[in-house]
């Protein structure tokens, strides 16, 4: 297998155990903060006793040598961790993840403000089509049962930080980051455990509270070693998959219906990631050719 396939398959994987995950917010029967709590112990658990079982205390040392770029990531993917939660507690699962897929957009303001890295016209394009989109889903929340402005501002501030953490990923390019996952998991945590009455927490639901874990935990580590592989931008493509199949998939297991202002911003946000990704592909063939 070429790195080309290597690539696409791990990230194929990742983005795929990443699609159950709000179904499990929606399933497990607790309190958004207690979810949370345990989402990020089990996730953050796992990915930290596998890399410390595999290679040690040295992939934790070199993330923290990053300085300011693995306590930005670090920030950004708990915090991020914990706001999904919330947001899905709050909107509807398509809003939100609807809303997260405007991530590269985020990713492309902070690369030029702090990379110094140009916007060109394609993804001045690509904002302003995201934009409209986003428009239309915020509208819909005053008209759609299940969602609310509250929580789509929420999954705003997730994709927000999530960018943010992986710019400074991009800058710390030379250590993976996948033991900051893990260690930002678990700092989340401890930092919300006093507000989040994480023992409050059914015994019977904790098949779904391992399970959700474990998705989470598996999707982290395949999500941080794809691109290493491929480019961003088919990683982007491949990404947009969750913001496709979660909404479906609640739709069909809890009856979760998006609404149709959702159903249209989401479309045009999708599509507009999607053509600004096949450009983005056009262009580096041709530059390879």
């Amino acid at each position: 297998m070429n790195d080309q396939a290597r690539g696409f398959l791990i990230t194929l994987i990742g983005v795929l155990c990443v699609v159950p995950d709000s179904l499990f917010v929606r399933l497990i029967d607790a309190p958004a903060l207690t979810i949370a709590f345990w989402r990020l112990v089990v996730a953050g658990g796992l990915i930290g006793g596998w890399v410390f079982w595999a290679k040690g205390i040295g992939p934790f040392q070199a993330v923290l040598r990053t300085g300011r770029y693995g306590a930005i990531y670090m920030i950004g993917t708990g915090a991020s961790g914990v706001l999904f939660v919330l947001a899905v507690s709050l909107t509807s699962v398509a809003n939100v993840v609807f809303i997260i897929a405007s991530l590269p957009v985020f990713a492309a303001i902070y690369s030029r403000i702090f990379l110094a890295e140009p916007i060109n016209r394609r993804m001045l394009i690509t904002i302003a089509a995201v934009m409209v989109g986003m428009a239309f889903i915020a509208y819909g929340s005053g008209h759609t049962g299940h969602a609310s402005l509250a929580g789509d501002l929420l999954a705003l501030a997730v994709s927000a930080l999530f960018a943010a953490g992986l710019t400074a990923a991009r800058h710390a390019k030379a250590v993976s980051m996948v033991p900051g996952a893990g260690l930002s998991y678990l700092i989340a945590a401890l930092l919300i455990a006093p507000f989040a009455a994480p023992f409050a927490m059914p015994a019977d639901q904790a098949p779904l509270v391992l399970g959700h874990g474990v998705f989470i935990m598996v999707s982290s580590v395949l999500l941080a070693l794809g691109p290493r592989y491929i480019t961003s931008a088919e990683v982007g493509l491949l990404v947009l998959l969750e913001s496709v199949l979660a909404p479906l998939l609640v739709w069909a297991v809890v009856g979760e219906d998006p609404g149709g202002y959702a159903l249209i911003g989401g479309g045009l946000v999708i599509l507009a990631l999607f053509a600004s990704n096949m450009v983005a592909l056009s262009c580096r063939k041709r530059i390879r050719n």
